[in-house]
């Protein structure tokens, strides 16, 4: 049997605005995971393995960051002559002002990009962010969609109700029918959310876009479709024309999008893989360079925590992660916290509850975060270190602080 034409789109091009100085010089799914992956190689590796190979990466902020992480797509064997990864860049020069340059949604950025999406001609569209942890094999997605006859699937999971108003929710007629959409509402009907991967019809969603662009553009300043999010009117219509579906999905799902679900994800994973990571089925690809083995010195004390190639711990290690070539020196102590590459803890210091970014300098005797939040529940008092910046000897960072890259504290 023939298999469908698939194209995927990973959208990830926004600012990542609240992860705040961890995204100041990155793309948000530039950032790394577990110490040793980026945010960006789980949806490729989810792809690859589901055996689509026609796969365009979408950015706009901080583009080199991903560009090089991403390799031209040979860590997940996209570096071919046809099909394979392709890496959509804002242009400018193309058409109106509502067809070119930044776009101000996920849902404007595929009214962008609709007359290319046409082009390609795929049978099926799938569209997902890049800030998400999961295992996912969308053969089964695709099987889903077609078999339903939808013009699009919503990929959902389950969470508390009381944290479904962060996300979209979805409301089902028990046999797979999507009923009823709300964005990020206050009271949430259901903790049954979006995970954020669509399968599309794609003409139906070329026709849709345009339609509400000629109702939403009249109101909207130049330059701005009106659009916004998938979430404001995308969605909603799709649902009100009656040919949504949903597709559950089994297993781990989490949201890194902020900084507290960032280190609350990394907990997660400090003794278990959830079925995502260390599968030999279903690997998580990434670019990485070789490095040394770990080392635990004479003295180290480490608890429920990860630890990537080349770092060297001397002192106290709890509950983290620490990145490549990391260095935490006798004396000092990390504690639920996340540290980037590259980065030394002095003799001394105190880390805890921070997510600390690549080639800092904790000095000796320095307290960053404070013993005691609970950073898994609340942004405001996880504490957040720029790249390339140096806490001073005996500094003291408190909760929820942000040093901004390449500062001094």
């Amino acid at each position: 049997m023939t298999r469908p034409r698939v194209l995927a789109i990973i959208q990830a091009g926004g600012a990542g605005g609240r992860m705040d100085v961890l995204t100041r010089e990155r793309a948000k799914p530039a950032l790394p995971f577990a110490g040793v992956f980026q945010l960006v190689d789980l949806p490729l590796s989810n792809l690859t393995h589901s055996g689509i190979s026609d796969v365009w990466l979408s950015v706009q902020f901080q583009g080199s960051t991903l560009e090089e992480q991403v390799a031209n797509g040979r860590p997940w064997d996209l570096d071919r002559t046809r099909g394979g990864l392709r890496l959509l860049m804002p242009e400018q020069g193309t058409g109106s002002l509502d067809e070119e340059g930044f776009a101000r949604g996920n849902a404007d950025e595929l009214f962008r990009i609709r007359d290319q999406v046409a082009s390609f001609a795929p049978d099926v569209l799938l569209v997902m962010s890049a800030d998400h942890v999961y295992h996912l094999d969308h053969t089964e997605v695709v099987d889903a969609h077609l078999e339903a006859g939808a013009e699009c699937t919503i990929v959902t999971t389950e969470v508390p109700v009381s944290e479904a108003g962060d996300h979209a929710v979805v409301e089902t007629d028990g046999n797979g029918l999507v009923t009823g959409f709300a964005y990020k509402p206050e009271e949430p009907a259901t903790g049954t959310i979006a995970t954020e991967v669509f399968a599309y019809d794609p003409r139906v969603l070329v026709e849709v876009l345009e339609e509400l662009h000629r109702e939403l553009s009249a109101d909207s300043e130049a330059g701005d479709t009106g659009l916004e999010d998938f979430g404001d009117h995308l969605l909603p219509r799709l649902v009100e024309r009656g040919r949504t579906v949903a597709h559950p999905l089994d297993g781990y799902w989490r949201d890194l999008g902020q900084p507290h679900l960032y280190l609350r994800a990394h907990q997660d994973f400090l003794v278990d893989d959830h079925d995502v990571l260390g599968r030999a089925d279903w690997p998580i690809l990434t670019r990485q360079p070789a490095r040394a083995p770990a080392r635990l010195l004479e003295g180290a004390d480490v608890v429920d925590s990860l630890l990537s190639a080349g770092s060297s711990v001397a002192g106290v290690v709890r509950r983290s992660v620490l990145g490549p070539d990391v260095v935490v020196e006798a004396g000092a102590q990390v504690h639920d916290s996340v540290v980037f590459a590259r980065t030394v803890v002095r003799a001394g210091a105190e880390v805890h509850w921070s997510i600390v970014d690549s080639d800092c300098e904790v000095g000796s005797d320095a307290r960053v975060g404070e013993p005691g939040v609970d950073g898994t529940g609340d942004s405001d008092v996880v504490t957040l270190v720029g790249r390339g910046s140096t806490v001073g000897e005996g500094a003291v960072l408190a909760a929820g602080s942000r040093l901004e890259p390449g500062t001094t504290a």
